[in-house]
């Protein structure tokens, strides 16, 4: 038994049994694959797959158990692939994010060139999505990192380590009905108005519907995007009054006017979350400790050995943070 078998084996099971797919993902010939999966199969000495002709048509239950295991095992000899680059202190690899538009345009691009600075060799890719699907392509692999805001609950999909804090604006253009002396608008006024606002608002459990139902009312949205850039457009436009991440708005958006939005309108938190159980490279890390200076690097290596219990700080505000990662 190899790796290189239980490797192909776990890629016929992702590849819904499709082996001409599965060759492709590991760079291998469909009857190379075929010959490996067939080798295995008299080395156990039972099916992992019952057969249609050429064709898998399904997963045995011995094979189920098999490539369970089979996960378990490649996942380690990653995690010692990864500990052997770590010790050997090599500095090339590539590194995987999986985040929102809003972070990826207004936060990270700081803290990802102290990383390539430090790192030349390293490849950074990120991969846009909305909070769950970015916890998603954690867990199932496909990221190193997840960065993700949530209005206070921790995520639960790895380990969670608290970024910053930040508030929610109100933006109008200039000439708005809104744009005048005086208190900024309140709940009562918000609700009266089209808003413009990220595409989770629409949920009847994302925090902005949660703020309005808190004092009996409910917003009307009138359009919804998942690019901060794209509500700041259509804000301009006029189409409504908008409500996205303080990180979105800065001193080049000279014709927008913008205030904090209502107490009733809770912070959030920007967190990075972690897989367990998966090593990871120490560039990675770094980029946690350049997004979260507050957290100690040591109490954050000890954290995902499995040697402390998370007791992390309390998060900065995202205006004193930005202050950090762009000096």
């Amino acid at each position: 038994m190899t790796l290189t078998q239980l490797r192909y084996l776990v890629a016929i099971a992702d590849a819904d049994l499709n082996i001409t797919l599965a060759a492709a993902r590991v760079h291998a010939t469909q009857p190379g694959l075929s010959k490996q999966l067939k080798q295995l199969e008299d080395e156990l000495g039972f099916l992992l797959f019952v057969r249609k002709g050429r064709s898998l048509e399904s997963i045995t239950p011995a094979g189920g158990e098999v490539i369970e295991r089979a996960r378990a095992v490649l996942a380690e000899a990653s995690n010692i692939r990864t500990y052997a680059a770590n010790q050997r202190h090599e500095s090339q690899g590539q590194l995987i994010l999986a985040t929102t538009h809003t972070q990826a345009r207004f936060v990270l691009p700081p803290a990802i060139a102290q990383i390539k600075r430090a790192y030349p060799q390293v490849s950074v890719h990120l991969q846009h999505a909305a909070e769950s699907a970015a916890l998603d392509l954690l867990s199932e692999g496909d990221a190193d990192i997840a960065v993700i805001s949530t209005a206070g609950e921790q995520p639960q999909a790895g380990i969670a380590v608290p970024l910053y804090r930040w508030r929610r604006l109100v933006l109008v253009p200039k000439g708005h009905a809104l744009d005048r002396p005086g208190p900024a608008p309140g709940m009562a006024e918000l609700a009266q108005q089209p808003l413009i606002s990220y595409e989770s608002s629409t949920r009847p459990e994302s925090s902005l519907q949660r703020s309005f139902a808190s004092v009996g009312l409910e917003p009307t949205i009138a359009l919804t995007a998942l690019d901060a850039d794209l509500i700041k457009t259509y804000v301009r436009t006029g189409l409504g009054v908008g409500l996205l991440a303080e990180m979105a708005v800065n001193a080049s958006d000279t014709d927008l006017r913008a205030w904090p939005a209502p107490k009733e309108v809770k912070e959030c938190i920007a967190w990075a979350v972690l897989p367990r159980e998966r090593v990871l490279r120490d560039y990675a890390l770094e980029l946690v400790h350049v997004l979260a200076p507050q957290v100690d690097r040591r109490d954050l290596r000890r954290v995902l050995d499995g040697n402390q219990e998370p007791d992390w700080p309390e998060p900065p505000t995202w205006e004193s943070l930005s202050q950090s990662i762009t000096n």
